[in-house]
């Protein structure tokens, strides 16, 4: 199966979110389709909002998701506005949400794309096109300070001030345009020993850069709040995550809404609006099998933590 057609733990994710037929679902982040399609198969007069930002991937899912079009509705969007979302299509309550927090295959293959270090492209890596902000605005005008502290908090890169010194340095010469020039640089500023690793020097800065591009960790610990209170009782709570940063902050998100109410105690009454119970099903995150790994080798960082509410 071809890298773009893959869904990270399909049956996982499906089998997590137990459809029900008539049910209302949401896949917050469309991607390919192939999430969609497996849910959307599985409704008779259930109904599935399906929302991404990246308008090239929706075109494509379209595709895929044609024959099954009268279970669909598929919105451009940010997942951070899945609240406003459902208040204009006017459902209160779903019985499930599925979170890809992954960057789909297409968009690093295709290098113009730029999220990819093992090709030149220029250095953009916006999820949505519309956006204002690229990685070239990030690595030309943000301070040392600045690239340091993102490349230790969004990339945990050790080499993190080395990497960001050189980065000010180089584009005091020449304004910083494309990947592989950043690549170079990267590598520029790490130790040997660091180069001979089995992990390409470049993708905790690439993940890190980013990151803050589309203000991924920012939006994952608001929405994931939004989303328990947007489940219905026994409603399903799927997210897959791709490096450590993204799993930790779906733990402790699931975590902080296992006793319901998350005010602090002095609140005299409850402003979060979560009354309900989060149950953790997964507390460890599952990971893709083997064979999984061995088909699609995008897939061996993936973890899938699911939760419930009660």
């Amino acid at each position: 199966m071809e890298y773009g057609h893959y869904s990270v733990m399909l049956n996982e994710c499906i089998d997590g979110l137990k459809i029900k037929p008539d049910g209302v679902y949401v896949d917050a982040t469309l991607g390919m389709g192939g999430h969609s399609y497996e849910i959307a198969r599985r409704l008779k007069s259930g109904k599935l909002i399906s929302i991404d930002r990246d308008v090239k991937a929706m075109e494509r899912a379209v595709m895929r998701l044609e024959p099954l079009m009268d279970r669909i509705t598929l919105v451009h969007g940010n997942f951070r506005d899945m609240d406003d979302i459902l208040k204009d299509l006017g459902i209160e309550k779903v019985d499930g949400i599925l979170f890809d927090l992954g960057v789909s295959s297409p968009q690093l293959d295709e290098s113009e794309r730029g999220f990819s270090y093992m090709a030149d492209a220029p250095l953009d890596m916006r999820m949505d096109q519309g956006d204002s902000v690229t990685a070239a605005d990030i690595v030309n005008k943000w301070t040392y300070e600045s690239l340091k502290r993102i490349l230790y908090d969004f990339g945990e890169e050790r080499y993190a001030p080395r990497i960001a010194e050189a980065i000010v340095r180089n584009r005091e010469q020449k304004r910083i345009e494309t990947t592989l020039q950043l690549v170079d640089i990267i590598k520029s500023a790490m130790p040997g020993s660091a180069l001979r690793e089995a992990q390409h020097p470049a993708k905790r800065t690439f993940q890190a850069i980013r990151i803050a591009v589309n203000e991924e960790l920012e939006a994952i610990s608001e929405v994931l709040g939004t989303a328990a209170n947007r489940l219905g009782s026994g409603g399903r709570l799927a997210v897959i995550s791709f490096h450590s940063l993204e799993d930790r902050i779906v733990k402790n998100a699931i975590a902080s809404r296992e006793n319901g109410c998350t005010c602090p105690r002095d609140f005299p009454i409850c402003v979060c609006g979560f009354t309900q119970t989060l149950r953790n099903i997964t507390r460890k995150p599952m990971l893709p099998s083997q064979a999984e790994i061995e088909e699609n080798p995008r897939s061996r960082s993936a973890k899938l933590r699911i939760a419930e509410r009660v």
